[in-house]
């Protein structure tokens, strides 16, 4: 094992991805794929309209409420971890501590509220440690428990994530609003501000947390995710780099399979007349855009019967699977006929395709995705070119669907980060 982890860590990264078999394939996706698992969750009333992290109200001095450590692992037991793939215990190569943060983050509607995260820190490496930040993806209201802070067996932070850390990252991995300390809100699904706030107050917090437990940072961060992680990497990219660039620079960010470009997404959906097996997804994508944006029409607005009266019930019930028997003809043609203007602007202020980067970014996207377009991301790629961004790459995984290019995702993502740290 000695002279595996000597070769991991002297070899070119896409070397080693070639040298991975298809056991260590087998894990990363049965971990991962739990990321785009889509489902949704209740409706809270209130409407408000989103702020990003700065913006109004005051910061607060500090954005660290409280650390506590969850556990010291070794490197044996990390590589222990992934029992499936032998070789994978060979990128082990620090031991990691762990912690659960609780931070102030702001909520939809501009007011402080506690957050919460896991920080993962590797021990023993006698050198100023780059951060990694690290947005997870869709969780399921029923399995609130894979949220980063709970740090739980089986979850992508307890195992693919943790053996990021030990490599030699320190990791912020927000819960974002809606778990954790913060479960009694409604978490905003895909929605842009709020994701990118959260994560960047999760970085201040783990920022303040260094520093008082003399923890050396240097000054590269890095930024991954798949799935609404994907979203929200592109969104954390976006807002550090237009608004805090001196606080936080952006050294390379990796996203995969994100929904960049809303408006489009939703012409596709109502347009396609085919089954879709995500559409329960946009139903919580609607109820978030409806409250944060304070728009509060009423379910039978959106949703035909049974479905508006089944829905108002139990938002995470099951729905048809083509969107003409789904939504209203008059909301299909409010969107599509562009009369709709409250949820059109909804959809604009959560279209982060077109911008331009200036830090290193790849868009890792499966092109047989059938859950998130292989469009979202080549829209992206081709907006931010035509604004003269010269280091955006578009990384097309062949044949990949949502699920399946998970795997090359991990491996391809780190491979990209690695050759800037």
């Amino acid at each position: 094992m000695g002279v595996v982890r000597v070769l991991i860590h002297c070899l070119p990264f896409n070397v080693l991805v070639n040298h991975l078999n298809k056991r260590l394939a087998r894990f990363v996706f049965l971990v991962w794929a739990g990321l785009a698992t889509a489902s949704f969750t209740g409706c809270s009333k209130e409407a408000a309209m989103p702020r990003l992290a700065g913006e109004g109200a005051t910061a607060p001095d500090a954005y660290l409420v409280s650390s506590t450590l969850i556990g010291e692992y070794p490197a044996s037991e990390l590589a222990a971890r992934i029992p499936e793939v032998p070789i994978a215990g060979a990128l082990v190569r620090y031991p990691i501590r762990v912690y659960r943060l609780t931070y102030r983050t702001r909520n939809t509607d501009g007011q402080f509220i506690m957050a919460s995260g896991a920080l993962l820190v590797p021990v023993g490496t006698g050198q100023a440690l780059p951060v990694l930040s690290y947005q997870h993806g869709t969780i399921r209201p029923d399995e609130e428990g894979r949220a980063p802070s709970y740090y739980r067996s089986g979850s992508e932070v307890w195992s693919v994530v943790s053996v990021l850390a030990s490599t030699g990252y320190m990791v912020s991995a927000p819960d974002y609003i809606g778990y954790g300390a913060s479960k009694a809100f409604p978490h905003p699904y895909e929605q842009a501000a709020s994701l990118a706030s959260a994560s960047l107050d999760m970085l201040r917090a783990a920022r303040e947390f260094a520093g008082q437990q003399q923890v050396t940072l240097n000054q590269k961060h890095f930024l991954l995710g798949y799935s609404e992680g994907g979203f929200a990497t592109m969104a954390l990219h976006k807002l550090m780099e237009e608004q805090y660039s001196a606080e936080f620079p952006v050294t390379a960010s990796a996203p995969g399979a994100g929904a960049y470009h809303k408006s489009a997404f939703a012409d596709y959906i109502l347009k396609v007349d085919k089954p879709l097996s995500f559409l329960s997804t946009y139903v919580w994508v609607l109820d978030t855009y409806n409250r944060v944006y304070g728009i509060n029409r009423p379910f039978a607005y959106y949703y035909n019967q049974p479905w508006a009266t089944q829905l108002q019930a139990d938002l995470y019930s099951a729905v048809p699977d083509r969107a003409a028997l789904l939504f209203t003809p008059a909301f299909q043609q409010g969107i599509l006929n562009r009369t709709d203007q409250a949820m059109l602007a909804a959809f604009r202020a959560n279209d982060i395709h077109d911008w331009r980067p200036k830090a290193p970014l790849a868009l890792f996207h499966g092109t047989a995705d059938d859950y998130v377009p292989f469009f979202n991301s080549k829209d992206a790629y081709n907006a931010m070119h035509l604004r003269g961004a010269t280091q955006v790459e578009l990384r097309p995984i062949a044949g990949g669907n949502h699920f399946s290019s998970v795997t090359e995702y991990t491996l391809q993502a780190y491979a990209f980060i690695s050759q800037y740290r």
